[in-house]
């Protein structure tokens, strides 16, 4: 499990990369309008729609040696790595266009990548245990590993590649740190990614192998059709699309609240990613057990409310005079408090809506005869990739609607500026959270019918 689970880092070093630095890199380094980098992030989406679902579509009929999902896992990792630092290497010298273009192949390069790697890996989990529980407690391990991957990327970030020099007082705006930053983060993937795969290269004679029948493309895409047309696929992608566009809202705004609200700098972002690997280690251990006393529906809807209570709760006290000022000594252990309970809260969310996902190929299989992990999680994924897209659009929007200037140095921000972001960002945040929360409490089966279906399923095999 712990090598199958390492693979994760992989995608968390991408997610914290896209979600946390990618927008102010472009924007506040590179010099590109915020509104048009969101925009042309989402764009790139575009292309993904068609690259999610034909990778989890392909890799559930692929046959060979190694199984249906390690041949996809093992060829992303070079690509991934050249990508990932092309990305944050575009032309010095480059115009506006240039640079948008630059972003636009390099953002399709990437997500592609991660997706013939993610999407196989991902569909292993219902092929690794058919339990109830136990997939609840596979997708925690993933959670934690790429949560480890994605803040272990943020500390090296924040203390090393940008930290703060003579030159750059915000290393956040130092150009150079983040070929360095880059470079790191290839590897990470490339090793992480390779680990899972020879790691878990012994289970693959044991991996579902069911047989394929050919047929046509039409009838190829009719099939596609009747798969996702699943009821509980289709309430766990309206959940999803919600709780994941407030992440990368959360995320693409991250660097911009804690530099121009709470004015953080140096060692602070350290102690920072502290507080949330803390948050993620208390949801590692709470959303199995939650999952077994309410159920996944219940606590998944549970996590996503009161993380959005803790984690927009510091910016409302904040409007109404309530919170610790910038420069008060007990301004950041109230921060903190409030992030690690917000974090272990959504991300327990998070774990639940993955392992009800895993629950879904059982349900598939019981009406149509076919077992489709890779389509179900493909969905899901590009879900995650489209919503980290909407997010820094969003985020791009929000600073354009809060008139927010420009290679700003923190201090120098009018008050009424913070403010109009501040509300603007918990408002939508809010918002989201409660959409998240009602789609989730429509998710049709628990336990009880999913041990059912697997007896079911074992008596007609």
């Amino acid at each position: 499990m712990t090598s199958y689970a390492f693979g994760a880092t992989a995608y968390g070093v991408k997610d914290s990369g896209f979600g946390t630095f990618l927008l102010l890199f472009y924007n506040q380094v590179v010099g590109l309008p915020s509104a048009t980098v969101g925009l042309v992030i989402m764009l790139a989406l575009v292309i993904d729609a068609f690259i999610d679902p034909a990778v989890g579509f392909l890799s559930d009929r692929t046959r060979s040696g190694w199984g249906r999902r390690h041949p996809w896992m093992y060829a992303s990792a070079l690509p991934i790595m050249v990508g990932w630092i092309a990305l944050w290497n575009p032309p010095a010298d480059a115009s506006h266009t240039t640079a948008l273009v630059w972003l636009f192949a390099c953002a399709v390069l990437v997500r592609s990548a991660v997706s013939c790697y993610e999407v196989p890996s991902v569909a292993l989990t219902p092929e690794l245990s058919a339990d109830y529980d136990e997939r609840t407690r596979i997708m925690a391990w993933r959670y934690l590993f790429g949560w480890i991957g994605g803040l272990a990327m943020l500390t090296a970030a924040y203390l090393y590649f940008l930290a703060p020099t003579a030159g750059f007082p915000n290393g956040l705006l130092n150009r150079a740190g983040y070929g360095g930053f880059a470079l790191a983060g290839a590897l990470f993937m490339g090793i992480a990614i390779l680990v899972s795969a020879g790691g878990t290269h012994h289970e693959i004679p044991n991996l579902p192998q069911p047989e394929i029948v050919p047929q046509s493309l039409v009838q190829n895409f009719r099939e596609l059709g009747e798969t996702v047309r699943n009821r509980a696929f289709v309430v766990l992608m309206l959940a999803s699309v919600c709780a994941y566009t407030l992440q990368g809202i959360s995320y693409a705004m991250s660097n911009y609240l804690y530099s121009y609200v709470w004015r953080f700098e140096g060692p602070v972002f350290a102690y920072l990613t502290m507080a949330l690997f803390s948050g993620v280690f208390v949801a590692f251990g709470v959303a199995p057990r939650a999952g077994r006393l309410l159920g996944k529906p219940r606590a998944a809807m549970a996590g996503v409310l009161m993380g959005a209570t803790f984690n927009t709760a510091p910016y409302w006290l904040r409007l109404a005079g309530l919170f610790p000022e910038v420069g008060d000594a007990a301004l950041l252990p109230v921060l903190f408090a409030f992030f690690i309970a917000g974090t272990a809260c959504n991300v327990s969310g998070f774990i639940l809506g993955a392992s009800m996902m895993a629950d879904v190929a059982e349900d598939s299989e019981a009406k149509t005869g076919r077992r489709s992990e890779g389509v179900f999680f493909a969905g899901s994924f590009f879900v995650q990739k489209c919503t980290s897209g909407i997010g820094i659009f969003a985020a791009g929007m929000i600073l354009a609607l809060a008139n927010f200037p420009a290679r700003a140095n923190p201090g120098t921000v009018p008050v009424a500026t913070i403010d109009r972001l501040t509300v603007t960002y918990a408002g939508l945040y809010i918002l989201l959270a409660c959409a998240a929360a009602f789609f989730f409490t429509r998710f049709p089966f628990g336990r009880a019918e999913h041990d059912a279906r697997l007896a079911r399923l074992a008596a007609a095999d």
